[in-house]
């Protein structure tokens, strides 16, 4: 059962290799993500990953981990404020906002940190449902 300013943190980072599946499913294959040398001619200067594949992480906590089995997923903002790189350590920060129990919904603020600087590089806010947990 989630409450009212419970916080939820996931460790998470990711491959090149899920760099080049992301993009095969979603069909981006914008070079800034894939190729090194396109990359460095860019103001990022290495190749970066893809925001979404960063914030998708937000379903796999919400449906497994955080509140969990029964989770739909109804709605998410999101602003992209940093990029993120490839085998880079982050936190994804749940902290949820609002509680709707006659309706078995929450708002969740999602917050992706990189763990070395501490920056902020993804934020947003989620709305959740759960028959069981909330």
């Amino acid at each position: 059962m989630i409450t009212l300013n419970s916080v939820y943190k996931h460790h998470f980072s990711f491959t090149q290799q899920d760099i080049i599946k992301f993009a095969e499913v979603t069909g981006d294959k914008n070079p800034v993500h894939l190729d090194a040398a396109y990359a460095a001619t860019t103001m990022f200067k290495v190749p970066i990953m893809h925001g979404m594949l960063g914030a998708s992480l937000f379903s796999k906590v919400f449906g497994t981990l955080f509140p969990g089995d029964g989770t739909i997923y109804l709605k998410q903002s999101l602003n992209f404020l940093k990029p993120m790189y490839v085998d880079t350590d982050y936190e994804a920060v749940f902290t949820v906002k609002e509680i709707f129990p006659e309706k078995h919904r929450a708002i969740v603020e999602t917050v992706i940190i990189e763990k070395s600087s501490g920056t902020v590089c993804t934020s947003g806010e989620a709305t959740i449902m759960n028959v069981k947990n909330i």
